[in-house]
């Protein structure tokens, strides 16, 4: 019974023997297990007393197991400055039995056995254990990771202070394509910040346009996506048009940012400014480009309109004109125009004539200010009769004015126009100054080269003159009392003193050595009255060097220069006027009753020229119209004999219509009915009639004309003679040629044939009345002589002007030109 009992009590201590050392074996595995890992374990009770302390954690803080078993954590891990706010931390988990630290990664601050702090990443694990929380934490030294994040924070921000302090602006977007880095000076370009936004986007976001300044860039052609799409961008020019701010031009740089194993990281780009040197290269090659056009010009006004579109093409502006102001200075005149292409501004700038009076628009606003105009408001600063309104329709915003001076004051005006606002801006203004003063220099020179040439042509001409008369004029200056000294002697003195005069400064002694002594009072009051500053003349008998006497006339005009008294005068040989000065009367009367008696006979002509057409024209009127009845009865209708009274009733009829024409054009002013016209539309009408019948080529070279005032019926009239003539005179097979075409006052029309021509001594006789070139009779070609007299008075009653002239192939040219 006793061993019995000893048995069933030595059964559950085996048992318990068995569970102890399994407990120990698994608790020695464990701790071999903690013991072995990196990171320090560490377990606390409630009360924060350490209840397992590994191997790593006697190299992080460098207590023993021993050592730190039964310890309070807070003195062995926690640095003092943290150790209340640790305590309290204890106390509230064992107060809630929660943790709000457990199962997280912390980063703390620990302490070791030197006192050294160091930073930690811990895991903490809260268990309970009857009732009572149990603390299992894992720490590991992270002094390695915090040391490398603050490098790579303050390397970040060192990287960021640097690009700030970059005067380019530099942008860089993700892997992802959205941007990721603005530095300063990139916000300062844009106007804003980095926002998260992709390469759809950057283009319209942040303004960009092509280096035109006016396109907007597309989003694909924007440089940092193209890097972002793998290219390198070098040196790529582009304008960041802000709003409300002046447009900034910039050359960009871009690349992609590629790891070493190609994968794609973002891009980058750096944009420098170039808006300084863009518009100092601007305005280098507008004075480059003025001064290469004023050298090239050949008048004031060329040089004026290639300088001024050679600024506006440069400065992007869409119009620019030069304006003239009238000799009068009554009107400023638009004398050219330029436009840039692709910008529509019908009906507002071109070469049709405007002018403004002073004040209007702002040409007129330039002339009345005599001073630059900068004006972005179209509508509000000037005064101008519909041109700026329709122009602001057309899209016009800015418009600048620079006078341009002569001596006269303002000679005329620069005038601009922009499609955009544009900034009053120094620097331009200076380059529009220097090309209004060169403009107002190169007209000053240009007429001062016109006046010296007059005066050279005037010089030669008076030469000219001089040597071909048989008069001599002459030249003196006086000094008192009595010296005078002989300074130009024309060739004609010969013919009139008998010789040359010997070159003395005693030339009024000479002349009176000569003068018949009956005459010598005359010659002494023509000499004091020379003397006194007043002109004189006087007429005496003159004993020549060759010993003849002859009558001479003198005259001499005093002038003074500088206080010197100077003679210009001339010597003419009126010997035979006196000679025939009994003659003239007679003569003279005789020659004005030939000229009345002619001018009688003109009249008589004229009338009776008059007379007869218009007697003749009622007789052939109602033959003609005999002859159509008689032609119209069928027994008759193919009989030749009233075929040719119909023609020839036909041709008497035309050359008494011709015969009257010049009676009502020759009696007085011709009663025309002017009203606007097309001339370019009657004349191609005139030569598709005539291309019918015509044997000849008819070509056509017909711009297009401006309305002129005229009536329609005479001008197809001077057409018709003008075309049949040309066709009736040329061979078949010959060309004739209608020309048309418009100047600034003028419309000028050429009917040009390669006909027969017409012999150069009758080209003065061509336009008068029943006048026949030799050339038509010869041939025997009909005519009457009177359609180019006809032609003449027509154009000359529209104030226009015919002439006639050899064509350049043969034949005769016709030019007529009217007034516009």
């Amino acid at each position: 019974m006793t061993t019995h009992r000893q048995d069933l009590i030595s059964a559950p201590e085996d048992t318990l023997r068995a569970e102890r050392d399994e407990a120990l074996r698994t608790a020695a595995r464990l701790r071999a297990v903690l013991d072995s890992a990196h990171d320090a374990f560490v377990s606390m009770d409630a009360g924060g007393r350490v209840t397992a302390w590994n191997t790593a954690a006697e190299q992080l803080f460098g207590w023993t197991g021993e050592e730190a078993v039964g310890r309070s954590a807070t003195e062995l891990m926690i640095p003092p400055r943290l150790r209340a706010a640790h305590q309290e931390g204890l106390a509230r988990v064992r107060r809630t039995g929660v943790s709000e630290m457990s199962g997280r990664r912390l980063e703390l601050t620990a302490i070791d056995r030197n006192g050294r702090e160091f930073p930690v990443e811990m895991t903490l694990q809260l268990q309970h254990d009857r009732g009572e929380p149990v603390f299992h934490a894992f720490l590991h030294d992270i002094t390695a990771r915090t040391t490398a994040r603050t490098e790579l924070r303050q390397e970040r921000a060192f990287l960021q202070a640097l690009l700030d302090s970059l005067d380019a602006g530099v942008a860089a977007c993700g892997s992802d394509g959205r941007l990721a880095q603005f530095n300063a000076a990139m916000r300062e370009i844009h106007g804003l910040a980095q926002l998260p936004i992709g390469p759809e986007s950057w283009a319209r976001t942040y303004h960009l346009v092509e280096a035109d300044g006016r396109t907007p860039m597309a989003p694909e052609a924007v440089p940092l996506a193209r890097a972002w799409a793998g290219e390198t961008v070098q040196h790529e020019e582009m304008v960041v048009r802000a709003p409300d701010r002046p447009p900034r031009r910039f050359l960009a740089n871009a690349r992609p940012i590629d790891t070493a194993d190609g994968r794609r990281l973002g891009a980058v780009v750096a944009m420098h400014e170039i808006t300084d040197a863009h518009r100092a290269e601007m305005l280098r090659r507008c004075r480059h480009a003025v001064a290469e056009a004023l050298s090239e010009a050949l008048s004031a006004r060329d040089a004026a309109m290639a300088a001024a579109t050679a600024v506006a093409g440069e400065l992007g502006w869409v119009c620019a004109e030069y304006w003239e102001v009238d000799d009068e200075r009554h009107r400023i005149v638009r004398a050219g125009s330029w436009r840039r292409d692709g910008f529509d501004l019908a009906g507002f700038s071109g070469d049709e004539p405007l002018s403004f009076s002073i004040g209007q628009g702002v040409p007129g606003a330039v002339w009345a200010r005599s001073a630059d105009i900068w004006s972005n408001d179209l509508l509000g600063d000037l005064t101008d009769p519909g041109r700026l309104p329709l122009g602001h329709r057309l899209g016009l915003r800015a418009a600048i004015g620079m006078p341009v001076h002569c001596d006269a004051g303002v000679a005329g005006a620069l005038v601009f126009f922009s499609d955009n606002p544009v900034g009053r801006d120094d620097d331009i203004l200076a380059v529009l100054r220097d090309i209004a003063a060169q403009t107002g220099r190169v007209m000053e020179r240009r007429r001062t080269e016109q006046l010296g040439m007059a005066l050279a042509a005037a010089r030669r001409d008076f030469n000219r003159v001089i040597e071909l008369v048989n008069d001599c004029v002459w030249s003196v200056r006086y000094e008192p009392p009595d010296r005078w000294h002989t300074l130009y002697v024309s060739p004609g003195e010969s013919g009139v003193f008998g010789g040359p005069l010997p070159p003395t400064d005693t030339f009024a002694h000479l002349m009176a050595e000569h003068i018949h002594p009956d005459d010598m009072e005359l010659f002494r009051a023509y000499e004091n009255a020379l003397k006194a500053g007043r002109p004189g003349e006087f007429e005496c008998r003159f004993i020549g060097f060759d010993g003849v006497m002859r009558w001479v006339w003198c005259r001499g005009f005093p002038r003074t220069e500088d206080g010197v008294l100077y003679l210009d005068g001339i010597a003419t040989n009126v010997t035979e006027r006196r000679e025939l000065a009994d003659q003239r009367e007679l003569l003279l009367a005789r020659e004005q009753e030939q000229v009345r008696r002619l001018q009688e006979l003109d009249r008589m002509k004229d009338e009776l020229v008059a007379v007869v057409s218009h007697e003749m024209r009622n007789p052939i009127a109602i033959i003609a119209a005999y002859t159509d009845s008689l032609m119209e009865e069928p027994e008759l209708a193919e009989r030749r004999e009233l075929a040719a009274i119909e023609r020839t009733s036909a041709h008497l009829l035309h050359l008494v219509e011709d015969l009257l024409d010049l009676a009502r054009f020759e009696s007085g002013p011709a009663l025309l009915d002017p009203r606007p016209l097309r001339l370019d539309r009657l004349l191609r009408q005139a030569v598709e009639e005539y291309r019918i019948t015509a044997q000849v080529d008819l070509v056509t070279e017909i711009d297009s004309l401006p309305v002129v005032s005229g009536e329609s019926a005479r001008l197809r009239q001077v057409v018709d003679n003008l075309l049949s003539n040309a066709i009736k005179y040329t061979p078949p097979g010959g060309t004739v040629t209608v020309g048309a075409r418009a100047g600034r006052e003028t419309v000028t029309v050429d009917v040009t044939d390669t006909g027969i021509g017409i012999p150069p001594e009758q080209y003065p006789k061509l336009f008068t009345r029943f006048f026949r070139a030799s050339t038509a009779v010869d041939r025997k070609i009909k005519g009457t002589g009177l359609g180019l007299a006809v032609t003449k008075a027509v154009v000359e009653a529209h104030g226009g002007t015919i002439t006639a002239a050899p064509g350049p192939q043969g034949g005769t040219r016709f030019t007529v030109t009217l007034p516009r």
